[in-house]
């Protein structure tokens, strides 16, 4: 019988088309195309009646058997696509994997590490030493006068009277030169001493672009018999062409400092125009990294070392400037603002 034969061969394409659907919209079109209103199945029921009477109830039977087969077989398929969906589509085994995004350290952390290693690569120890420090390291050992500025409360944190929030990392190179002088003497037979000390300071600053209540230090202290201030010239300028470039220059500036004497301000060529004048160095061409000199006797005598048989040098620089100078950073709140799309970069 032609319709048998014509609903057999509906029945097999029906099938075919609804397995190789590869989305819902194509299963969408098949449906359309073989059962729905205007579909090839509906095409062959209206065409029972040419049937003979004889042969109309198998034919319809089996009308209703293939409606049904490829029904199912739709519902089926339009239920594998949508688990399919749900589920994603299957992993690629020839990809590289999926991996966790890498924290990084902190840009302050970065080039605190940085300068560290350089003095440590010339043969300095790193120390540290306690935020909250009483006033004889933080002042008195560091020959500063009680009438000094710096110890109102308007320029230092007091949290009582013998407490306070250091003020400079200064404190651990005090305290460093005790603990020698416990275990040496501070006479002939004490040996040299070469030390930095990063860490965090505090001063009742107001923040801005270039300042902060707290900021980061590091200090460096070398004591030996017949240091001079050539050694400390030596140091820095090495220090400032392994940081910025071969072709940084330094100069030094005379200064005050209670601490050293004679005292001197460390400028270096600027950074950003390479000394031939912008805004950043003012058309200058250079700009201040930090402050340093020969250790005053006044605090070896505070800590007991003997000034007449020891010199020694200092020096001090914030890690911000630092920082701020080598990373091309001109706002030192960045550094605290914890904005992911600046701490991304490093």
């Amino acid at each position: 019988m032609a319709l048998l034969e014509e609903l057999e061969a509906l029945r097999v394409e029906a099938l075919r088309d609804i397995a190789s659907a590869a989305s819902p919209a194509e299963l969408e079109k098949v449906r359309a195309g073989h059962i729905g209103r205007s579909g090839k199945l509906k095409e062959l029921m209206g065409r029972i009646k040419e049937v003979p009477p004889t042969g109309k109830r198998e034919a319809g039977q089996r009308l209703n058997a293939v409606k049904s087969e490829v029904e199912q077989a739709w519902e089926d398929r339009k239920t594998a696509l949508a688990d399919s969906a749900a589920a994603g589509p299957l992993p690629d085994p020839t990809l590289p994997g999926l991996t966790q995004a890498m924290g990084s350290l902190h840009p302050l952390t970065q080039a605190m590490d940085n300068f560290t290693g350089i003095f440590n690569r010339l043969g300095f120890s790193i120390r540290h030493g306690p935020e909250i420090e009483d006033v004889f390291h933080n002042f008195d050992a560091l020959n500063m006068p009680d009438d000094h500025p710096v110890r109102d409360q308007a320029d230092t944190f007091v949290l009582d009277d013998n407490a306070i929030l250091r003020s400079q990392t200064s404190t651990v190179q005090v305290r460093v030169m005790e603990e020698h002088v416990g275990k040496y003497g501070g006479g002939r037979k004490m040996p040299p001493l070469r030390i930095v000390s990063p860490g965090r300071t505090y001063r009742p600053d107001a923040v801005d672009a270039t300042h902060h209540y707290s900021f980061s230090q590091i200090e460096g202290l070398a004591v030996d018999r017949d240091v001079a201030f050539s050694d400390l010239k030596g140091f820095l300028a090495l220090f400032a062409r392994e940081t910025f470039g071969e072709d940084t220059a330094t100069r030094f500036r005379p200064s005050f400092f209670p601490f050293t004497e004679p005292s001197a301000e460390l400028d270096i060529s600027c950074v950003f125009c390479r000394g031939a004048g912008c805004r950043i160095c003012k058309q200058q061409g250079w700009v201040e990294l930090g402050g340093c000199g020969m250790v005053d006797p006044n605090v070896f005598d505070a800590v007991g070392i003997d000034s007449e048989l020891f010199t020694g040098f200092a020096f001090g620089f914030g890690i911000e400037r630092l920082a701020m100078f080598m990373l091309g950073i001109d706002d030192i709140r960045r550094f605290t603002e914890n904005d992911l799309r600046f701490l991304r970069q490093f």
